[in-house]
């Protein structure tokens, strides 16, 4: 499996980004999708998971704010992240387990100035 993650950059608090995620080599529409975060100098934590039937999770700490979608047809994921805050700064991962293991993409820096 490959994950592109796409979509971060430096962003007001307040200010909205949506971040992408491209998946080949997968049967897509099979898979459940995630996306993780890795503050500065913190761990890795779940931020939103997609099912392969459209069912939704969120972190106590984005619900209300993001949103995660996906696009079958397209193999993609999407984060819709609006209201940001400075404590939204992270590296941003797409994710999948494929075959047992949990497989990452290579992770998209949003950056929210206060």
């Amino acid at each position: 499996v490959q994950l592109q993650a796409s979509g971060g950059g430096l962003v007001q608090a307040g200010g909205y980004l949506r971040l992408s995620c491209t998946a080949s080599r997968i049967m897509f529409r099979a898979y459940d999708m995630a996306w993780y975060r890795q503050p500065p100098g913190q761990e890795r934590e779940l931020v939103a998971s997609v099912t392969s039937d459209g069912g939704t999770t969120y972190a106590n700490s984005v619900k209300g704010r993001f949103i995660i979608f996906r696009d079958n047809a397209g193999d993609a994921v999407y984060l819709q992240m609006n209201s940001l805050k400075p404590e939204d700064t992270a590296v941003y991962y797409c994710s999948t387990v494929d075959r047992g293991l949990r497989r990452w993409g290579q992770g998209t820096l949003v950056t929210v100035s206060s």
